[in-house]
């Protein structure tokens, strides 16, 4: 499984609740925070995927998180 499907599924299984990257990194033991970056912003506006600030669901803090509403 590649870094951007097990980003991709941690997303979908929180859905609808928010996440940010820093706690997608947390989450998935990724080294560096870019990775979660870099795969949130390919699926940002995709397949029911959005990205926009807002208090992510793990840590609390409000800043830039991705969702998945579940619709394509």
């Amino acid at each position: 499984m590649t870094i951007s499907d097990e980003v991709r599924r941690l997303i979908e299984r929180l859905s609808p609740a928010p996440i940010c990257d820093d706690c997608i990194s947390e989450r998935l033991g990724l080294s560096v925070r870019q990775h979660a970056n870099h795969k949130t912003r390919e699926l940002a506006g995709t397949k029911g995927f959005e990205r926009r600030k807002d208090a992510c669901a793990i840590c609390g803090v409000t800043k830039l998180v991705i969702r998945h509403s579940g619709h394509c």
